[in-house]
């Protein structure tokens, strides 16, 4: 597979072969996928097909059984999240999981650290900027956050560790419509700064609005890769792996 279309650059970010169990369940079956540098790729698919596993063996959270995952040029695949994490790769799970005890400013301040070379270095007022709510809330333990601006919330504090490329896993799940319009605009504007995104979202309509590339997974595998344009088009193709 080629991120970019033929003669580009080397992809920013490449999984190859990638395994994974749970137990005894063997859920991904040899994913392959690139991601090119500033591209944002959605990784589509109905729930169990291995869009979320596909993440966090990415990031570690799962130890894969089998595959490689590189970030520029650098083997990620066997390291623990807290390393994966400081080589420029960032992860925002679908749970959120905020400090509850914490303010927004101090959770903001968690996730800060030095930027890997050649990524964007993101600023607490960057985050405001996208999310005015929260700086309205800076003060408030985040644990008193509605579910919508915990999400705000994990976004911004993944980005303040100015990451080479983010993992999003379904960000608009539950949210109000004008929040989900904000993370919309939120991830077109990390691809319009350099950030590399891999997306997965139910949301048909938001992913292949924000996605140069889109990837459909069933049964733990990768079963098209094109342009949002091109899934759109093939009427049978989306029968088949994303009609509910």
């Amino acid at each position: 597979m080629n991120a970019a279309g033929t003669g580009a650059a080397a992809p920013l970010l490449r999984v190859e072969g990638l395994h994974a169990h749970y137990g005894k369940s063997h859920i991904l079956r040899g994913v392959t996928l690139e991601v090119g540098r500033a591209e944002v790729l959605s990784l589509l698919g109905r729930n169990g097909s291995g869009r979320s596993t596909t993440l966090k063996a990415m990031m570690g959270l799962v130890p894969p059984s089998a595959g490689t995952v590189t970030l520029a040029g650098r083997q990620l695949a066997g390291a623990s999240p807290h390393a994966i994490c400081r080589a420029g790769l960032a992860f925002v799970p679908e749970e959120r999981e905020v400090f509850a005890n914490l303010t927004v400013d101090e959770n903001l301040r968690m996730g800060e650290q030095p930027p890997v070379a050649g990524a964007h270095r993101w600023s607490i007022q960057e985050m405001f900027d996208y999310f005015p709510q929260l700086q309205e809330r800076r003060s408030t333990r985040a644990g008193n956050l509605s579910g919508g601006e915990q999400q705000m919330l994990t976004i911004c504090r993944s980005l303040l560790g100015n990451p080479l490329a983010i993992l999003i896993d379904e960000p608009t799940e539950g949210l109000a419509p004008k929040i989900v319009a904000q993370v919309g605009e939120c991830i077109q504007d990390m691809h319009r700064k350099g950030l590399s995104v891999v997306l997965v979202e139910q949301k048909l309509a938001i992913a292949l609005k924000v996605s140069s590339r889109v990837c459909v997974m069933g049964h733990g595998r990768i079963v098209f890769e094109g342009s949002p344009q091109q899934l759109e088009s093939d009427r049978d193709l989306l029968a088949q792996w994303l009609a509910v």
